[in-house]
């Protein structure tokens, strides 16, 4: 019987609206999950960088751009600064 019901199936185009409702939701699902990695996935770069210029001296060194006198001069003239 199942008045309103075509023989068991819901018919009259409802599943089409049934389809785009469920579309809509796994979309607002999956932006939803990769706003969130996005957000707290990644560490974000203010947290813990130093970007002194000892440090990036520091690292030019250790990389060999610049030869020891060249690392002691600037370490000396960074130092004296207020």
């Amino acid at each position: 019987m199942g008045y309103g019901w075509h023989n068991g199936t819901m018919g009259g185009g409802w599943w089409v609206l049934m389809v785009i409702g469920m579309v809509i939701f796994f979309a607002v699902f999956v932006v939803g999950a990769v706003l969130l990695v996005r957000h707290y996935g990644q560490p974000h770069s203010e947290i813990g960088a130093s970007n002194s210029a000892i440090d990036i001296l520091q690292q030019r060194f250790a990389q060999g751009e610049i030869s020891e006198e060249e690392y002691t001069r600037s370490l000396a003239l960074l130092k004296d600064q207020p």
